[in-house]
Formats: C-alpha cells, sequence, structure tokens
C-alpha cells in the first residue's frame, strides 16, 4: 500500500511545480475550489467545446484548456476554462503549470461566489497576462465581458464576441447558458 502525505504548506513556487487537484494557491494557503453545480459543469463543458471548435475551423492554433494551473501576479489559480496562443503553447504546453495567466480566461460563477471576489479575480488576470476575462453568471443569465479598458454586460438575447482573443468568436448568451 502507497501512503500519500500532502503538504498544507506550500510556497506558491511548490505549488507551481506540483499542482494538487482542484485546489488554488490564495494568500499562502491552499483552498479547494469551490463546488460545481451541475450547471456550472455543463456551462464549462459547452464553453470549452465551442472555444475548442472554433479553434479547429478557424486554424487560429492555440489550445483550450480546463482548470489550467496558473501564477498570477500573487496566487496560483486554475480558472474554469482557459485559452493559450500557439505562442504559450510553445513555451509552456509541457510544463506543470501556467507562470502567468491564460490570455482569454471564462469563470463561471458558483451560487456562493461574490461579485466583488469574481471582478478582484478578473483584475488579477488581468494584472497578470490575460487579455479578456469572461464572467459567467448562469444564475443571472448575464456575461461580463472585461478588458483593460472596458467592461461590457450581456443578457440572454445578446450575441457575445471574444474582445482581444479569438477574433471572429461569437454566440448567443442563451445559448451558452441554456
Amino acid at each position: 500500500m502507497v501512503k500519500t502525505i500532502t503538504k498544507t504548506n506550500l510556497t506558491l513556487e511548490e505549488y507551481l511545480a506540483n499542482p494538487p487537484k482542484q485546489q488554488e494557491w490564495i494568500d499562502g494557503k491552499l483552498i479547494k475550489t469551490k463546488g460545481t453545480t451541475i450547471i456550472h459543469s455543463k456551462i464549462q463543458a459547452r464553453l470549452a467545446y465551442l472555444w475548442t471548435s472554433y479553434l479547429i475551423n478557424s486554424q487560429i492554433g492555440g489550445e483550450v484548456y480546463t482548470e489550467l494551473p496558473c501564477k498570477t501576479t500573487k496566487q496560483g489559480r486554475r480558472p474554469d476554462v482557459a485559452y493559450l496562443t500557439p505562442d504559450l503553447v510553445s513555451m509552456y504546453g509541457n510544463e506543470s503549470s501556467l507562470p502567468q495567466s491564460p490570455s482569454l480566461v471564462a469563470e463561471i460563477a458558483s451560487p456562493d461566489d461574490s461579485a466583488e471576489d469574481l471582478f478582484a479575480k478578473a483584475n488579477e488576470y488581468l494584472a497578470s497576462g490575460s487579455q479578456e476575462v469572461w464572467i459567467i453568471l448562469p444564475e443571472n443569465q448575464r456575461i461580463f465581458i472585461i478588458t483593460e479598458t472596458e467592461t461590457s454586460a450581456f443578457n440572454c438575447q445578446d450575441t457575445i464576441s471574444t474582445q482581444k482573443v479569438l477574433q471572429g468568436f461569437q454566440i448567443i448568451v442563451s445559448e451558452l447558458l441554456r
């Protein structure tokens, strides 16, 4: 029988070298990622599929990931859905974690997430290399797209499109959140 001992006091560097599943490194502590609901999981899978299909059809290149371990300016995070450009895949595709934030990130709100926390996380991603962050609020049927210079809000009848990354991708909000 093999016994695994998990160290609970990891440095950020130790976390990034071997990121524990379903955990983020927040303010020096390992925090279990919030429980995903069925709706959260469905939207995560659907968005990853849609972004990947768009990559294949447009031949832009790069890769789409779920729960990708990455480093922000001060934390070890795992965005729900992330897109890496071909250059980032080439540089870091075989590493245990990304040493910066992905180019495009989507965070899907869980029922116990606060708006303050979600927007703070978006700012953290933007300060660490992301060009665009999607905050998806399934219960309110809204999506916010945030870049360094703009925050746009959309409701279920709106068609949304990527602002800086994956140029040309678009979808009706209700199709993603159904």
